[in-house]
């Protein structure tokens, strides 16, 4: 009934019909309040409609109770950026990447958040201390802070934002909006690409502009547009494109340094396609002489250090990007310019084979500012370096002797210490070069049942069936309790299924014997351990086990998926019923081979006892 619900819900909400959507998921949620997914619906259809303190309220429920499914965090960082709580989105956004790594969608919702947070603010904010800092320290501007007339237009534009609109055509206030809001007097466009990825593309420079919002609140901006219709005065307005201010009265200092910001933009554009065309040299050689006549601007050096990265020399680019972050910290310049910087750093640190040093700097890029594509560089570079260790540690020799030591201390029951030497010995001979290496973890596993640490001994039983699929006392090991280190292996099956046995995971013992059979049918520890577990089977179903056992046998089974789904089908719950007041109707049950399965699952799971 609540997926039925569901589908209705899911259906309204495509149409855009988001009212009802929300009037079926909450329906369906009063049906199955566990369900997770409901909520993340009925988040995404109260986004969008605008109202978020509830989409809120239903995405954090989601996230209660799916704490490791990414879509939940997904929905919690558009509510928050609904309510313009930036923080928390892009805390959100960051939490649900920890999950999904690659969720592109997620890390460009993050870089909205980022770039909202980031955002200058609008109305009195702009004329905060921060913004009339920035007008004292621009050579342009300086002079203003001394002119009375200027400052009382900003003492009243302090008391009342909205008034602004009646200094716009003042040349001083023009100005000074152009400093504050961080406007550029010309383009920056044209940063080099990390040449590690892709050496012939160029990417745009830093631009701003707003950024669009994530999904669920775009689509809840949509549905608050106005209707067509409007005032055609206002539309016009907004179309017309703003009229250049007139032109600002600077002294010749200013003047010349104007000029010289323009031509090294020009020339870092120049290097910029000469990059492209793979003219390194003459790329280089512009990027200098735009340095020369400015270096105000960050970009013209990790500019330069992607040449050199194109051009193999690392060194070089290392050097440049070092300088960059320097710069950049001297200029507090976007956290994305410093980052971007030492990204390229630790991509040339890879190509030197320093990897070591090469994570720590990619570490630091992102704390400077997350992107998929560092990230993805410390994973391979945190992954390269894993391997190159554990190579340099291969040692046959040393693997055979820690081996060695450990079936001494096996026999001499010391088992925690034979553990210890047969990890050793498998961290000196991996799989990788150890053709033995599942004997090894066959060994663990008999240790790991000594010691009672039944989980750890079914990892080291699983490895070693997956190593080894004929090893048939791998399996025996997780139903048999016969753990001598005989030199006639035959022990993978064996161990597994012993292990699962005592774990009370009888169903799985069973299989595990099973699948060892296959390899030899006429092993008889193998026999023994089905045996075994139809004993412990039948034990429960009769009633014949404790009360604490059945307990724990019925809390083990009510989380199996599988158990989950027979007793909410509606048939099975008829059928049970008939069970207790139909013995003809459950006789006629019995005869569909798929409800004999179901029941004999309950009766296994003790959901079910046999009188």
């Amino acid at each position: 009934m609540a997926d039925a619900l569901k589908a209705k819900g899911n259906a309204a909400f495509s149409s855009g019909n988001y009212e009802e959507a929300i009037k079926f998921f909450s329906e369906a949620i009063e049906l199955d309040p566990s369900n997770h997914v409901l909520y993340s619906n009925r988040s995404a259809a109260e986004a969008s409609l605008q109202q978020y303190s509830k989409a809120l309220k239903d995405a954090k429920k989601c996230v209660e109770l799916k704490p490791d499914w990414a879509k939940g965090y997904s929905r919690l960082g558009a509510a928050y950026y609904g309510l313009q709580e930036w923080e928390e989105a892009v805390k959100a956004y960051e939490d649900g990447l920890h999950i999904d790594p690659n969720n592109q969608q997620m890390q460009s919702a993050l870089n909205d958040a980022m770039s909202a947070k980031n955002r200058p603010p609008a109305g009195g904010g702009l004329f905060g201390p921060d913004a009339l800092m920035r007008l004292a320290m621009d050579s342009r501007t300086r002079h203003l802070m001394d002119d009375k007339e200027f400052q009382g237009m900003l003492q009243g534009l302090m008391a009342n934002p909205s008034m602004i609109g009646a200094h716009l055509n003042d040349p001083r206030m023009q100005l000074a909006l152009e400093v504050m809001l961080g406007l550029k007097v010309a383009g920056n466009k044209g940063d080099v690409f990390d040449g590690a990825a892709d050496a012939a593309a160029a990417e745009e420079g830093e631009a701003q502009s707003r950024p669009q919002q994530p999904a669920a609140a775009a689509a809840a901006s949509k549905a608050a547009e106005p209707q067509q219709g409007g005032s055609s005065s206002s539309k016009a307005a907004e179309q017309q494109p703003a009229q250049p201010g007139p032109e600002v009265e600077m002294s010749e200092e200013d003047a010349a340094a104007a000029a010289n910001k323009k031509e090294a933009l020009a020339l870092k554009a120049q290097g910029n396609e000469l990059y492209k065309a793979r003219k390194f040299d003459e790329a280089i050689e512009a990027y200098n002489k735009a340095l020369e006549l400015y270096d105000g601007d960050v970009s013209f050096l990790t500019n330069r250090a992607a040449v050199h990265f194109e051009k193999g020399d690392y060194e070089a680019a290392i050097k440049d990007c070092d300088t960059a972050v320097e710069k950049g910290r001297e200029l507090r310049a976007d956290y994305a310019l410093i980052a971007r910087a030492l990204a390229r750093k630790g991509t040339a640190l890879v190509k030197l084979g320093r990897l070591e040093e090469a994570v720590g700097v990619f570490n630091k890029s992102l704390t400077e500012h997350r992107t998929a594509d560092t990230l993805k560089k410390l994973n391979e570079a945190e992954k390269t370096l894993k391997e190159q260790k554990e190579a340099a540690y291969v040692d046959m020799e040393a693997s055979t002797k820690e081996k060695d030591l450990g079936n001494a201390a096996f026999k001499e029951a010391r088992y925690p210490e034979a553990v210890a030497h047969y990890n050793e010995a498998l961290k000196r001979g991996p799989p990788k070069v150890n053709p033995e290496a599942h004997k090894l973890y066959s060994n663990l596993a008999a240790c790991y049942t000594k010691l009672g640490a039944y989980p750890e001994g079914l990892k080291a039983a699983d490895r070693c069936v997956e190593l080894a699929p004929d090893f048939v006392k791998g399996y025996s090991r997780k139903g048999a309790q016969c753990v001598e280190l005989a030199p006639d292996f035959v022990k993978g099956y064996s161990r597994k299924g012993a292990l699962q046995f005592f774990m009370k995971e009888y169903e799985k013992a069973m299989a595990t014997y099973e699948a060892g059979l296959l390899h030899e049918p006429d092993n008889a520890e193998l026999k023994e351990g089905i045996m075994r577990c139809l004993q412990a089977i039948d034990r429960i179903a009769h009633g014949d086990a404790s009360e604490e056992e059945i307990k724990d046998r019925q809390a083990r089974a009510m989380a199996d998926p599988d158990v989950q789904n027979i007793l909410m089908d509606p048939i099975m719950r008829q059928v049970l019923d008939d069970f207790q007041t139909d013995p003809r109707a459950a006789r006629h049950h019995l005869q569909n081979p798929e409800i004999h399965r179901k029941i004999s699952k309950l009766v296994s799971a003790g959901i079910i006892q046999l009188r």
